[in-house]
């Protein structure tokens, strides 16, 4: 099996392709990993979550890793791994520019909402949890790929 390291703009690629990734947080010296649904754009991974330990750790600690992976044919793969900083993209002002991009972006695929639990509506139901739009600035991204 040979292994090769991917470019930056395959590397982008993937992230384009792709909408699954696991994002790696850490607060007090302790890791989380959970898998997100995402869409990329201009160095950017945009995603949204409903209020919980990833959006408290998030907030905690705004470094951030997250791995994108592909099976290849055979035992082959790539995968791609982004180094960012969260940013969240709150309802006002000054912000809701870069959060009415996120949703366009990631309303483009079906179930775009999972594995967030639940679909965002406008206007928003006041009985649900707000939504946590955010972004991951993407500072460095490398990758691999496995093949026979």
């Amino acid at each position: 099996m040979d292994i090769r390291t991917l470019n930056a703009q395959e590397c982008a690629a993937i992230l384009k392709e792709k909408r699954l990734g696991r994002l790696a947080c850490a607060r007090d010296g302790r890791p989380y990993v959970v898998p997100i649904y995402f869409a990329y754009a201009n160095h950017h991974l945009y995603a949204f979550s409903l209020p919980g330990k990833k959006i408290d750790w998030m907030r905690a600690n705004p470094l951030v890793c997250v791995l994108v992976e592909e099976r290849g044919t055979g035992r082959g793969w790539k995968s791609v791994v982004v180094d960012g900083r969260y940013e969240e993209l709150p309802d006002r002002i000054g912000h809701k520019v870069e959060r009415d991009h996120a949703w366009s972006l990631l309303s483009q695929h079906s179930q775009w909402w999972e594995p967030g639990a639940l679909k965002p509506v406008l206007p928003p139901v006041s009985t649900h949890a707000e939504h946590v739009f955010f972004r991951i600035v993407v500072e460095e991204m490398s990758g691999r790929e496995a093949f026979e």
